[in-house]
């Protein structure tokens, strides 16, 4: 078996058979669908039930509701493919993205998952925020990107993703815990090298909807991410900072200084603040005089943290730094 397709299904009668319908038209021709049942109310059961007499590739599973990381971890161990493909059950996939996929990770042995540009279903004008974020994640491609950005956001939408199962053999699966378990096992795996790549076609569409786990579980609020990154991101400054546990901060507003209280609190120092705002220029931040841009140090007399969250600044913020002469991961780093 090539792929296996992992699929958590709870309560999702209503958009199950259409997810369903665009995985038996894929182009590969050796795969199976886990459906995970994670004791669903609703129709669910008896949809895949049905879709299983029809179609012998769809391996419906069922467990007492025990929520999204059981029903994860559940599905990857019914697996039987050398690769597993994750999908929601509200998604929709192109016919050749397990083909195209698979075939990418046989042909690049030194690649441990690959994923795939997504389509934002959704209400672009709405939900803004979520509409840039999917821009984002699909301007990540080569593995030195999504490594490079991994501190601003998850760089991979999960669903997206077709990873080699040997990988949960060794670094372990999901984990259960107060934070996104999705972006914790990228984190996770990312740390102990596994390379990561984005293929350039678009094959996935992405559907959001208001009960979103994203929305509705405080797992995945934004402090939540803060808290996973930082004991990731201060081991990778340990590892790669000449100056640490010392950096300068390029951002000295309020929710920066509000976020990296997690990577203080591991023991990283900020010796300087840099910010474009001439009422912060001149101040101190618990000690740490925020200084403007043409202050900052010639490259290799510091580590520049780029906290600028916001789109349009934070690559503003990148140029200025470039043109300054540094480089990313030598000189500076950007998170959010």
């Amino acid at each position: 078996m090539r792929v296996s397709v992992v699929m958590p299904v709870y309560n999702e009668a209503g958009s199950l058979g259409e997810a369903l319908a665009s995985l038996a038209g894929q182009t590969e021709p050796e795969f199976e669908v886990i459906a995970l049942d994670d004791g669903s109310t609703d129709a669910t059961w008896e949809l895949l039930a049905d879709w299983a007499r029809r179609d012998a590739r769809v391996r419906p599973v069922r467990q007492e509701h025990a929520g999204i990381v059981a029903a994860l971890n559940r599905g990857v161990a019914e697996a039987r493919g050398r690769y597993i493909a994750r999908m929601d059950a509200d998604d929709v996939a192109h016919p050749d993205r397990l083909r195209l996929q698979a075939d990418h990770l046989d042909r690049h042995p030194e690649t441990g998952l690959v994923a795939c540009r997504a389509e934002y279903l959704g209400d672009a004008r709405r939900h803004r925020g979520l509409a840039l974020f999917v821009e984002w994640t699909n301007s990540l491609l080569s593995a030195g990107e999504i490594a490079a950005y991994r501190f601003v956001e998850s760089p991979l939408i999960h669903p997206t993703v077709m990873f080699r199962r040997e990988l949960v053999e060794r670094f372990g699966g999901y984990r259960d815990g107060p934070f996104p378990e999705d972006y914790e096992l990228w984190l996770r795996w990312l740390e102990a090298g596994v390379r990561m790549e984005k293929l350039p076609e678009t094959l996935l569409g992405w559907r959001d909807r208001p009960r979103r786990l994203t929305r509705t579980d405080g797992r995945y609020s934004v402090e939540a991410f803060f808290r996973v990154k930082a004991p990731y991101l201060e081991r990778w400054l340990a590892a790669h900072n000449p100056h640490h546990p010392e950096v300068v901060v390029w951002g000295a507003g309020r929710t920066t200084r509000k976020r990296l209280r997690y990577l203080t609190e591991l023991g990283v120092r900020v010796k300087a603040y840099i910010d474009i705002d001439p009422r912060k220029i001149g101040h101190r931040i618990a000690g740490a005089p925020v200084l403007g841009p043409e202050e900052l140090p010639a490259p290799g007399e510091c580590f520049v943290v780029q906290y600028v969250g916001s789109r349009g600044a934070r690559e503003d913020v990148e140029q200025r730094l470039q043109q300054k002469g540094y480089r990313r991961g030598r000189d500076y780093l950007p998170c959010a």
